[in-house]
């Protein structure tokens, strides 16, 4: 018989109850050699935050391809709901400002 644990846990949009033997879920980002920013690559079971970032180096870097990890726990992790997005997302659509489509960008400027 399996024992959960009181807390329910919240991952990708469908609410769980984590059972209390079972390691949290660790949401991973890695950093390629050419790449600015972090991509999520993946999730794996760990049980505390070194653990995940060891176990993602082995798992998700195994030709050397990333220079950065970060792991971050799925409770951790919050996010609008894709049915909300029309009245989430409708403010910016008249704040023509915030769009950067009539500046001129220098030929110097690579990466934005």
């Amino acid at each position: 018989m399996r024992e959960y644990s009181v807390d329910a846990v919240f991952s990708l949009s469908k609410l769980r109850i984590m059972p209390k033997n079972e390691w949290p879920l660790w949401e991973i980002f890695v950093r390629s050699k050419a790449g600015l920013d972090h991509k999520h690559v993946g999730s794996l079971h760990a049980a505390d935050a070194q653990m995940a970032i060891e176990m993602a180096r082995d798992v998700y870097t195994r030709r050397q391809e990333g220079i950065s990890i970060w792991a971050v726990e799925s409770v951790h992790i919050h996010a609008s709901h894709p049915e909300n997005s029309d009245s989430f997302f409708d403010p910016m659509n008249d704040k023509v400002y915030r769009h950067p489509t009539f500046y001129d960008l220098p030929d110097e400027l690579k990466h934005m």
